[in-house]
């Protein structure tokens, strides 16, 4: 028979227990209240004072970056997106600095790459012989940029964008190690095409509503770094001439690149034996958004190069299709009166008849004349030493020899040089596996048209277009990376090894 003293105690305990489950519920609701109502109330007072536009985007912003930090893949697609659809945004707010979303993008995709080498789930770096190249490119920039710290000290902006050029360049070295499977590459160009396709529609978008509608929508993201006005653009910025296609990024020329080299990656889908999107004609409809956005930018410089660059895909035998279609596109363009302005536009470039090649030819001579001065490490990239001298020219390759000097251009000649040996001697690999070949055309070919825009361009090496040279280094990444992961498929299909 139990004690009565005993049941007593028991039933106590059990009371006490009782007890203690409902005040710790009491707490975690207490605790969930006081969190609802903190956060309900922070948003209130950001609708209040910032307007209930900055508030949404501030709430998703925090949502998406508590996602990105749990998975480097989308890191990696959150740097894509922002590179194409707010190149120059950054945050309504100081941090000493004003950083920029593609800056908070590719600082949250380093740490979680760095976080997944501390915690052991990653090893084994995995890297090519071209980046020895690279990293003697990265040592030659770092060296001219101390260089040129005799002609001007630099400011905190360009020590920022320096910086942010570096890690430009140090994702060739990040991706390649990432980018270890097809699937993730397969990826990479559905995630390409999402970005660009959107990127086109907007332009596209803003560019048929009235000048005065386009101006008022793209001047709100005024409070995110962009231009507070004069944001619509024209030929020779003449508003009696033509409007330019400008989407998020403003600048023509600089969207005119990004649509090139995106449409370049994105064309040997719709010929692949297995294409990223099964549905061919979805691919078609973003290939020809993409089409129409590039060839309203007027850049013409971007529309030869991607010309080259489908030219270049269709060298290879599923993709001899685009022969015929760019033989047809051509035609029309020389036969329908709707597109003279075009033919013109080009005209006047290989004549030199309008402003803007008169002042490009002027800028090679004032070019030229810099080389001659300073003529193996350049003069830097925080000032001239001289007033009659300028490094801004509009070629990657003559602001290159500007800046670091013709040693350093000759560095990066040879490390693209590489790039394309290596992705010769892995064509053989790429072509046998139909979930690498129609890639590694695609992003082969972007580099291509990339390399071929920038003879007329400078926004893959200036160091306040961060977006641009971000995209470039983007590409060159996918070219190693699908590379090196041709011949790692190649071996383990032949040993049955490890990668």
């Amino acid at each position: 028979m139990p004690c009565p003293y005993a049941t007593r105690i028991m039933m106590q305990s059990n009371a006490l227990q009782e007890w203690l489950t409902q005040f710790n519920r009491r707490r975690y609701a207490v605790l969930v209240g006081l969190a609802i109502g903190l956060t309900g109330g922070l948003a209130g007072l950001l609708v209040a004072v910032a307007g209930p536009l900055i508030a949404v985007g501030a709430v998703l912003g925090v949502l998406a970056g508590l996602y990105v930090l749990t998975s480097v893949s989308a890191a990696l697609y959150g740097v894509i997106l922002i590179t194409a659809l707010l190149p120059f945004g950054t945050l309504p707010f100081k941090i000493g600095l004003t950083p920029t979303f593609l800056d908070v993008a590719l600082g949250a995709f380093l740490l979680v790459y760095l976080f997944q080498w501390m915690t052991g789930r990653r090893s084994a770096l995995r890297l090519t012989p071209v980046h020895a190249l690279i990293g003697v490119y990265v040592m030659w920039l770092i060296i001219s940029f101390l260089l040129g710290m005799r002609h001007a000290p630099p400011t905190s902006a360009i020590l920022r964008q320096f910086a942010e050029t570096l890690l430009s360049i140090g994702l060739t070295f990040i991706l390649v190690d990432l980018l270890r499977d097809p699937a993730t590459l397969r990826r990479l160009v559905l995630v390409v095409i999402i970005a660009a396709g959107t990127q086109a529609l907007a332009a596209l978008v803003l560019y048929v509503l009235p000048d005065d509608v386009t101006e008022r929508l793209l001047v709100r993201l005024a409070r995110f770094g962009y231009p507070d006005g004069g944001v619509v653009r024209y030929i020779e910025d003449n508003p009696l001439l033509a409007e330019r296609a400008i989407g998020t990024w403003v600048d023509p020329n600089a969207l005119g690149g990004m649509l090139a080299i995106s449409a370049a990656m994105i064309a040997p889908q719709l010929f692949a034996h297995r294409p990223v999107l099964r549905t061919r004609w979805l691919t078609l409809l973003v290939l020809a958004l993409v089409g129409a956005a590039l060839a309203l930018t007027f850049s013409r410089a971007s529309m030869l190069a991607f010309a080259v660059g489908l030219l270049f895909v269709s060298l290879f035998r599923p993709y001899r299709r685009y022969l015929l279609l760019m033989l047809a596109g051509g035609l029309l363009l020389l036969l329908l009166p709707q597109t003279q302005g075009f033919i013109e536009h080009f005209i006047n470039a290989f004549t030199a008849s309008d402003l803007s090649t008169q002042m490009r030819l002027g800028e090679y001579s004032d070019s030229l004349r810099l080389i001659q001065r300073y003529p193996v490490t350049g003069v830097g990239f925080t000032g001239t030493p001289e007033i009659d001298i300028y490094t801004n020219v509009a070629s990657m390759y003559l602001m290159m020899a500007n800046q670091i000097g013709l040693v350093g251009l000759l560095i990066f000649l040879v490390t693209i040089g590489g790039v394309f040996l290596y992705g010769w001697a892995a064509w053989r690999a790429a072509r046998a596996n139909p979930d690498l070949a129609s890639i590694h055309i695609g992003y082969h070919a972007a580099l291509i048209t990339a390399l071929l825009n920038a003879t007329a361009d400078l926004y893959f090496f200036r160091l306040d277009f961060q977006s641009s040279i971000t995209l470039f280094w983007l590409v060159v990444s996918l070219a190693l990376a699908s590379s090196r992961l041709a011949l790692a498929e190649s071996t383990v299909a032949k040993t049955g090894g490890i990668r």
